[in-house]
């Protein structure tokens, strides 16, 4: 739909008065513009749910120095904290290989417009929902902001000082992720390596004196024991002793995961230009819900006729007009 044109903004209007949400990621302020922002179109939809995603948000009273700021995501994970606590500990700050501030954000505006829809059922109101990804990082980087907040200590990259064992460690043919978060554990742990003597150990007595001690003897002896153990063998070792573990693995070991397959999680989804193709599919599981739908996305405009002659009543020879004049566009078939 073409918002620079007026009749493409009257159709926008005419769409949100007769919908439950909309949900818009433009710079903050462009729909007020144009005329089509949650003031005017709640004037005509008083249940309207408007969710705006923008980069550091768009709320009146809510906003800060930084609203009329562009974002992309790794500029949220850089000014949000992820990135400063990601990496190893003499290398750079690294962004997480996940566009975590664009996926969460989308999230976020989900559980939001839920909980605004439900509110609805109650006030018969609707209202607008502001999303920024700078606040949806920081959520995700609570730990050290909390951290910082109580101790006045900064967490820094491959430094974790109030736990230990804990992170990767190597193995013989790739490596795993453990974390030892008890004494209780700890004793397990020394048993599981064959190193009882470790437990009661001066320096080993507690998550935060073995973290200190990591980066030297201590660190020594874990190290060593991983990295004669092929990752199988790690894994089983420590899960038979009651640990949380597993190895670190590569998209083509998730993909042929038995675990995966179990839990169904990666669907046949049809594509009008691939065929056939696997793409994870809901995480979330329902005993009262079928199977999920395995329609590919839409393409852009595919639904526009149905979507304005269901909606709006408009007629086929006014859709078509629409379209000549530039209004909507139409997805067009596409040969595989």
């Amino acid at each position: 739909m073409n918002l620079k044109s007026d009749e493409g903004r009257r159709l926008f209007a005419e769409l949100a008065e007769k919908s439950d949400v909309v949900v818009e990621n433009f710079r903050p302020g462009l729909l007020d513009e144009m005329g089509i922002g949650y003031k005017v179109l709640s004037e005509r939809n008083p249940g309207l749910i408007y969710a705006c995603i923008s980069g550091f948000g768009s709320l009146e009273g809510f906003l800060g120095p930084y609203s009329k700021r562009p974002a992309y995501d790794i500029v949220a994970q850089a000014m949000g904290g992820l990135m400063n606590t990601c990496g190893q500990a003499d290398g750079p700050p690294t962004w997480l290989g996940v566009a975590l501030g664009d996926i969460v954000s989308g999230m976020n505006a989900a559980y939001a417009i839920m909980l605004a829809l439900y509110q609805r059922t109650q006030t018969g109101k609707g209202q607008y929902i502001d999303i920024s990804m700078y606040d949806s990082i920081i959520g995700l980087a609570e730990r050290s902001v909390t951290a910082y907040s109580l101790t006045k200590h900064v967490l820094q990259r491959g430094r974790e000082p109030y736990m230990a064992p804990w992170g990767p460690f190597e193995c013989e043919d790739g490596w795993i992720g453990v974390i030892v978060a008890t004494e209780g554990d700890w004793a397990k742990f020394c048993s599981a390596i064959e190193r009882p003597d470790l437990v009661g150990r001066e320096g080993a007595t507690s998550g935060p004196d073995r973290a200190k001690n990591m980066s030297g003897w201590l660190g020594d002896i874990i190290n060593a024991w991983f990295k004669t153990q092929a990752k199988a063998n790690a894994t089983s070792k420590l899960l038979a002793a009651g640990l949380p573990i597993g190895p670190v693995q590569n998209a083509q070991e998730v993909y042929d995961d038995a675990h995966v397959g179990a839990r169904r999680l990666l669907i046949d989804v049809p594509d009008p230009v691939l065929g056939s193709v696997k793409l994870v599919g809901p995480v979330a599981k329902f005993s009262g819900s079928a199977e999920p739908l395995t329609a590919p996305a839409p393409r852009l405009g595919e639904h526009n006729a149905e979507v304005l002659a269901e909606l709006l009543g408009y007629t086929h020879e006014q859709i078509g007009r629409f379209e000549r004049d530039g209004v909507i566009s139409m997805a067009k078939e596409t040969s595989q």
